[in-house]
């Protein structure tokens, strides 16, 4: 807030914001202290939209580096791509000076060795099963699983929107799991003209929705987003919450 009140551009806002928490060792969804995949590596991703110039930029299963939001800025800003992924988004971000790290907090550790401890059929590895069959999938418990995200969104003086959604991405996750948040449409979409919106919670449901585009275009027909949130499109299968 003390950016966008001196006049910044809102990417600049947005960024330190979520940054605070990137920073948090307390906070296991977001940067340092994330709870890691199913392997106990912690990997983040994030994407950032500049609505000026209708740009963005993302990173995914990105390691050792707990800023993935300002690496995604570099990406809008330093390439001609969208989103880099993997081994490819830490080789990116050591050429523009982050330093590699361990993100592996003792508290994340013991959270996440306690779920391997634990562990019986609830991980991420399903059995054959037909598409008629039901509870396949989302069988570990709540108190035991973590998909926290942040996003966040802002208007700045000069009217500019822009938005930043980051994550650590679903605990335990299998490896390269790519969630929504890195994803402009399902985990972050901003249009100067209309809005902006980003996405928390369980990522598959907004992958399969692209449920942050489809709130704008909402937006962009002159419906609200509470009615969006609590409305299915009509003849839709999946709706935004």
């Amino acid at each position: 807030m003390e950016l966008l009140q001196q006049g910044r551009d809102a990417l600049d806002a947005v960024i330190a914001g979520v940054n605070l928490v990137e920073d948090d060792p307390k906070d296991n969804s977001v940067g340092y202290g994330g709870l890691p995949n199913e392997e106990g590596v912690v990997e983040l991703d994030a994407s950032v939209m500049h609505g000026p110039t209708g740009r963005g930029g993302a990173v995914a299963a990105l390691r050792n580096v707990r800023y993935a939001s300002r690496v995604a800025r570099l990406v809008m800003e330093r390439t001609d791509h969208v989103l880099l992924v993997g081994e490819g988004a830490l080789k990116f971000a050591k050429a523009h000076g982050f330093k590699e790290e361990e993100l592996l907090t003792d508290a994340a550790r013991e959270t996440w060795l306690r779920w391997k401890e634990t562990l019986s059929n609830q991980d991420d590895w399903l059995p054959p099963h037909t598409i008629d069959t039901l509870d396949v999938g989302q069988n570990v418990k709540q108190a035991l699983r973590h998909y926290g995200t942040i996003n966040c969104n802002a208007l700045d003086q000069q009217g500019g929107l822009s938005g930043c959604t980051t994550t650590s991405g679903l605990a335990f996750k299998i490896p390269g799991r790519v969630g929504d948040s890195p994803i402009l449409g399902a985990g972050l979409w901003v249009d100067n003209d209309v809005g902006a919106a980003g996405s928390t919670g369980r990522g598959e449901a907004n992958l399969l929705a692209c449920s942050s585009v489809m709130i704008v275009e909402w937006m962009r027909s002159g419906q609200s987003p509470k009615t969006r949130a609590s409305q299915p499109a009509s003849g839709s299968r999946s709706r935004p919450r």
